[in-house]
């Protein structure tokens, strides 16, 4: 898997920007459909009984899976995204630690869940962990929700936002390698939405990493021109509104 030229730097600056604002990004975050996550299950070869949710930053993926029955163990490299899942989800299981020295014994999970976290990854270290930790059978699942700029004021919003790094694996601007000892990866998209206000999605904006590391004069610049859009649209000036979602997931299996 190659990746694009980018600014390490700022890769990293991106990667870890998200602590500091752990509480905002637990409440205006979307969640990820059920959907995806019992089709990524349904992958396993075996009945699924225990799950790791690798990056999970403050628990949006680790409660679906939670909701779902099976018993999960968050890894997570950011020790504020952790205390932030271990608040919100106490009787979990939550370690510090990074997708390239995962914490867990060998071959101790069914099932490996990433979400809107595998463009910060070393691939290649991060799959031989994967790997390492699932049992035979078991699936790796990396899933992104995107905007839906099908719709056209989802589209022009996303341009005045646009983030580009997680966007680009989400939408068919990138494939995913078959990484050693997995089948090749299959790829679902689900829809999905999040009930907004013009505050509450400019709060979720406010997330991104992108304009967490901007200059504030080019973070409010942003903000600003995104408010001006949002009250003028009519399907979004009014009150509460549905953000259209895809989720786009890709499952593979260990061999």
């Amino acid at each position: 898997m190659t990746e694009p030229t980018h600014d390490p730097e700022l890769h990293s600056r991106r990667a870890s920007s998200f602590g500091e604002e752990a509480a905002a990004y637990a409440e205006h975050r979307p969640d990820y459909p059920r959907a995806a996550l019992a089709w990524a299950l349904e992958g396993v070869a075996h009945p699924a009984k225990d799950a790791l949710d690798l990056a999970a930053g403050t628990g949006k993926l680790t409660q679906g899976l939670v909701e779902l029955g099976v018993s999960v163990t968050a890894v997570e490299p950011d020790p504020g995204m952790l205390a932030e899942l271990t608040r919100l989800l106490p009787d979990v299981t939550a370690l510090l630690g990074k997708a390239e020295e995962i914490p867990l014994p060998d071959a101790s999970v069914d099932a490996v869940f990433i979400g809107q976290a595998l463009h910060w990854f070393d691939l290649e270290p991060a799959f031989a962990e994967i790997a390492r930790v699932l049992r035979p059978g078991g699936i790796v699942l990396p899933l992104w929700n995107h905007d839906d700029v099908s719709v056209s004021w989802v589209a022009e919003f996303s341009a005045i936002v646009r983030s580009g790094v997680s966007q680009a694996w989400a939408s068919g601007e990138r494939t995913l390698d078959t990484p050693p000892g997995f089948a090749p990866f299959e790829e679902n998209r689900f829809n999905h939405a999040q009930r907004r206000t013009v505050d509450s999605l400019l709060a979720t904006v406010s997330t991104h990493s992108h304009l967490l590391v901007a200059e504030p004069a080019e973070r409010d610049r942003v903000l600003t021109a995104a408010r001006e859009y949002l009250l003028s649209n009519p399907a979004t000036g009014n009150g509460e509104f549905d953000l259209p979602l895809l989720t786009t997931a890709f499952r593979a299996r260990r061999l």
